[in-house]
């Protein structure tokens, strides 16, 4: 947004400033002391063959300069503001960036994976959690207050999907936090 905003200021600026310099300019030429009409403008470029004096607004060449300029401003500026409204996407690239620099610097693949899990996942991993990423099926069951089923389900939901990993520990199940989840 900082850059479409930019590049209207930009805009408008360089448009006020090349009705400044247009009416700079009448008033300049206007109101100058040298001749205008076409018959002396002849002369002038004719030098030589008339009298040989050529006449020349001095501040021609400036507002000339000044005059490419502030145009050349305003098609940039305008051609800028055309190009940001024409691909929005850039702006929501550039809003994306953002809101990961902002909440990315401190999230973690944990936080990440947490985000899209169910509320009776989120339970069991919070239990592993809690417990240093290992412990056993029957007292996680008991923990986050699952059936039997129900714990069996969702921990082969997260062993599928390389969230926990599973061994077995007797009549039960050891369930473990995998590494790159628990960095």
């Amino acid at each position: 947004m900082r850059r479409i905003n930019a590049f209207l200021v930009l805009l408008l600026a360089s448009l006020i400033a090349l009705v400044a310099l247009i009416i700079v300019g009448f008033y300049v030429f206007a109101a100058s002391p040298y001749p205008t009409d076409w018959m002396t403008g002849m002369g002038g470029h004719m030098g030589s063959m008339m009298d040989g004096v050529t006449v020349q607004n001095p501040a021609s060449p400036y507002l000339s300069i000044a005059f490419i300029v502030i145009i050349g401003v305003t098609l940039v500026s305008a051609g800028g503001l055309v190009y940001f409204l024409m691909f929005p996407e850039i702006k929501t690239a550039d809003h994306a960036k953002n809101a990961g620099q902002v909440s990315g610097q401190n999230s973690t693949a944990y936080d990440a994976i947490v985000k899209t899990l169910t509320e009776e996942e989120r339970k069991v991993i919070q239990v592993l959690k809690t417990h240093n990423g290992k412990y056993l099926q029957k007292y996680i069951r008991k923990e986050a207050g699952l059936s039997r089923l129900k714990t069996h389900r969702i921990l082969a939901r997260l062993a599928d999907r390389d969230i926990v990993t599973l061994k077995k520990s007797g009549n039960t199940n050891e369930v473990q936090l995998s590494e790159w989840i628990s960095k």
